[in-house]
């Protein structure tokens, strides 16, 4: 990991900027460029801390996007480089809005807008399920992960129990398995 000193704010901020700008679709479509800059570009965490901030932030209230930017930019730079990587990443899409809320009830409308907004949410869905491809390969390691999963998944497909409960309920097993496993 990048010595933490060596970090500058506008390093920071730019990163979070381009992740912001150039990542559509949410959270879960923004890992691949997370993991391309935080520890690809910049080596600033390692792959399974960049996803342990991803889980976290996902767990937290807020948007996810801006709490693993939070985590990362406190990671290398305390309080004020978590204030500087979280407006990085919100700036593009504060930017963004505003011109699109200006112009949109003027074009929205028009059937080429509808279909480019049809073709969207396509892309996003494609760029949702990589991430969880990634997600999958990298955490799914043997039987009890992947009962974890299948049952994480029916809790939420199936019996709509929210994700907050879905996620406490994979760390308690997590914690469990951790603690009484290793004496099995």
């Amino acid at each position: 990991m990048e010595d933490k000193k060596t970090t500058s704010l506008w390093e920071l901020y730019t990163a979070f900027f381009r992740i912001g700008a150039f990542t559509f679709g949410g959270g879960y479509a923004m890992l691949p460029m997370l993991e391309r800059e935080c520890v690809q570009k910049h080596p600033w965490v390692k792959q399974e801390e960049l996803l342990n901030f991803f889980a976290i932030g996902q767990c937290t209230p807020g948007v996810i996007a801006v709490n693993t930017a939070t985590f990362v930019g406190c990671s290398q730079r305390g309080i004020l480089g978590a204030a500087v990587a979280t407006l990085g990443v919100v700036t593009p899409s504060i930017l963004i809005i505003l011109v699109i809320a200006s112009l949109l009830a003027n074009f929205a409308h028009i059937p080429a807008v509808q279909h480019a907004f049809a073709g969207i949410r396509v892309a996003v869905a494609v760029l949702i399920f990589n991430a969880v491809v990634k997600l999958y390969k990298s955490s799914v390691k043997n039987g009890w992960d992947i009962a974890l999963c299948v049952a994480a998944f029916v809790c939420v497909a199936l019996f709509k129990l929210s994700p907050v409960y879905v996620v406490l309920g994979a760390a308690l097993v997590g914690v469990g398995r951790g603690r009484w496993g290793k004496q099995a």
